[in-house]
């Protein structure tokens, strides 16, 4: 079988059946690696792989020969993105080469979960270091200690970010599922133009504990993965409540397990909102013409269209107020992650900035710390000018979607996932047209991209949005419509655009 393309319940059948062991899974994963992603010319997608990946899959293969099968993960190998803590060999770093000499105290606990169901940590993903906020014009997929992430569909065309690494090496087969994470567009913008899967579940479903943060608001730990089916398989292990990160305390008390949520014929009879404004819609003709044609099969498989849904002034102006609750949050969020590391300083943003100064050469060469200094400027989060943002732009999110969705009874809000990857520029910085990405995150609600469609080879997505903890339905939907829309294609790695 082709281990590449196969899904997640396709090697675990193998596995079970003894055409495939866990140990021949991982060192196919590993030499696709060695292929696709090192050197000058590779994709950067891998910061570095697991030492003790082999040893764990030979674990596994001892385990289910006694016939201990912990669950539909056993022996499937995952990538973690750069800022999700293990407590292994392998470092925790966000992309910086500042925190290479620091541990993080405890595990992240998703990873002690996909450890629990048995899967094997395969490595750890480059990302936009500092997760794309450090500079006003970053080149999403570039850090300091993995280099610039490349799209596997046009080499010199961006990856999006900040979970650059986990969305190309779920493209380009090097693993069966990644684990990435989102403030604003970091999961469902790379799953768009790399053509893949991104789950970005609700804030409080999944935990952070363990996350360096950008945001308690708005963090959330979700999925890349080549189908809604697998990326369900790993939502069903890694959701549920930790004492850890108190968001999780909303997580509704029920043990799920999604993939059981999808139906192909899922659509009939649903009422779907189809969100406009802002800058959702228009910012490429080719993504409207995509979309559209989207829109037309969301109604040949059954639902109800209720266009347009308008995004209201007060909505889209909250953009300012968003950034400076990341600010806030970002500043404190971090200050209290670097406390607990353990090993050399940094300590704070503080000792990061005056890190960074010292080795600009390595850490600034393009762009430089901006958002850093302004959060360092930021006060405490008792300053009433944080509420005030937060009201503004958590809040208000909040209660338009809750408020629209009831009153047009609609099961889901569906737009445009973004513009194809533009070109890499490193001087400059990224070229970002519009996505689909910021209400969802502002309200830290749920949102799930698939696959829609090409531009001139390149990849575009949409995405359905629901309201809290509404995964289950929001799965549904996004299953129907994978399975009517064109399958997904796998990357050709071409260097640059042909005519």
């Amino acid at each position: 079988m082709n281990i590449y393309e196969a899904t997640i319940t396709d090697l675990a059948t193998a596995m079970a059946n003894g055409h495939l062991s866990a140990q021949q899974i991982v060192t196919a994963y590993q030499e696709r690696i060695a292929q696709l992603d090192q050197g000058a010319n590779g994709l950067h997608a891998v910061l570095e792989l697991n030492p003790e990946a082999l040893a764990l899959a030979a674990q596994s293969d001892v385990e289910r020969a006694f016939g201990r099968v912990r669950g539909p993960l056993h022996g499937i190998p995952i990538l973690l993105k750069d800022n999700i803590a293990t407590t292994d060999t392998m470092q925790t770093t966000a992309g910086s080469l500042a925190l290479l000499q620091t541990r993080p105290a405890h595990e992240a606990s998703v990873v002690t979960r996909l450890r629990q169901a048995g899967a094997i940590i395969l490595g750890k993903t480059n990302m936009s270091e500092w997760a794309n906020f450090r500079s006003t014009r970053s080149s999403s997929g570039w850090s300091a200690r993995g280099g610039q992430t490349r799209n596997p569909y046009l080499l010199d065309r961006s990856p999006c970010g900040s979970s650059s690494g986990s969305a190309v090496a779920v493209a380009a087969s090097l693993c069966a599922a990644a684990l990435s994470t989102e403030t604003d567009g970091s999961i469902v913008c790379p799953a768009s133009v790399c053509g893949v899967v991104g789950l970005k579940p609700t804030v409080g479903l999944t935990s952070r504990a363990g996350v360096i943060p950008i945001s308690t608001t708005q963090d959330s730990v979700g999925v890349h993965a080549r189908s809604l089916h697998d990326a369900a398989l790993v939502l069903t292990v890694i959701a549920g409540g930790d004492p850890a990160d108190p968001a999780t305390a909303a997580c509704p008390d029920r043990d799920l397990d999604y993939t059981q949520m999808l139906d192909p014929d899922g659509l009939r009879g649903a009422r779907i909102g189809v969100l406009r404004g802002g800058k959702l819609w228009g910012y490429h003709p080719g993504t409207d013409r995509i979309a559209s044609a989207v829109l037309a099969q969301i109604q040949a498989c059954g639902a109800t269209l209720i266009d347009p849904i308008e995004l209201p002034a007060n909505i889209i102006e909250a953009e300012q107020a968003e950034f400076d609750l990341l600010l806030y949050e970002f500043k404190a969020g971090l200050n209290d992650y670097l406390t607990k590391c353990q090993g050399e300083r940094p300590r704070s943003l503080a000792d990061l900035i005056a890190f960074n100064l010292a080795h600009s050469d390595q850490e600034m060469p393009y762009f430089g710390q901006e958002i850093f200094l302004l959060a360092e400027a930021k006060g405490d989060l008792a300053t009433p000018a944080y509420h005030a943002a937060r009201a503004q732009s958590h809040d208000q999110a909040r209660s338009f979607i809750d408020t629209t969705m009831a009153t047009h009874d609609l099961d889901a809000l569906v737009m445009p996932g973004g513009s194809p990857a533009w070109t890499i520029d490193l001087v400059n910085g990224d070229h970002f047209l519009g996505g689909s990405a910021a209400l969802a995150a502002r309200a830290g609600y749920p949102l799930v991209n698939i696959p829609a469609g090409y531009i001139h080879g390149l990849p575009v997505g949409i995405s359905l949005m629901g309201r809290a903890f509404s995964e289950p339905h929001l799965l549904r939907l996004a299953y129907a419509l994978e399975h009517a829309l064109p399958p997904r294609r796998p990357p050709i790695y071409l260097p640059t655009f042909r005519r």
